[in-house]
This record gives C-alpha cells, sequence and structure tokens, in this order.
C-alpha cells in the first residue's frame, strides 16, 4: 500500500493532477537544494582533498538518501509544502525567477 493515500494528501481540495503538478515542482526543488549542497561540498573537499565519506556528511542525509519524489510528498503531507492555488501560484513562480 502506498503511504500517504492520495485522499490524505488532498484533504478532498485537489485532484490527483494538482496533486501531481505539486509534487513535481516540489521534486524539483528538492533536487536543486540536493545539487547545490552537493557542488558546495565538492567545491570544499577539492581544496582539502578528502575522500567520499565527507562529500556524505556534508549533504543533508534526508536530501542524499530519499528520492526526490518520496520528499516531496512526504514535505506535502507534514505541510511543509503548500499547495497554491490559483494567480497566487502564478506570482509566486514570477518573483522566483
Amino acid at each position: 500500500m502506498i503511504y500517504p493515500t492520495i485522499d490524505q494528501l488532498s484533504n478532498n481540495q485537489y485532484n490527483r493532477y494538482q496533486l501531481a503538478l505539486a509534487t513535481a515542482k516540489c521534486a524539483r526543488m528538492i533536487t536543486d537544494e540536493y545539487v547545490r549542497q552537493r557542488t558546495a561540498a565538492e567545491n570544499a573537499l577539492t581544496a582539502t582533498k578528502e575522500g567520499n565519506g565527507m562529500l556524505l556528511n556534508m549533504i543533508d542525509p534526508k536530501l542524499a538518501n530519499n528520492k526526490a519524489v518520496k520528499n516531496a510528498i512526504d514535505g506535502i503531507c507534514n505541510g511543509e509544502y503548500v499547495i497554491v492555488d490559483g494567480p497566487e501560484e502564478e506570482e509566486a513562480e514570477e518573483t522566483a525567477d
């Protein structure tokens, strides 16, 4: 069984399409954060010539050990990410650019 269920995620407010879009956008943000942290860790380790084990210690374990989609679903379920519906979403995207 998949946890959390679509009904738990949607709270009868969103349809599957809206959930899929929100999850994809959250997963992209999570992936971008992972890439940013990994790049910063690689740059820091280039100067010290440490091993790969140190690289993983410098990255958030939640980002390094789980898939981005799973993190996005968990974040939506826990309320870390809020699904914005309507014109506010377009304004938020424009300010992010």
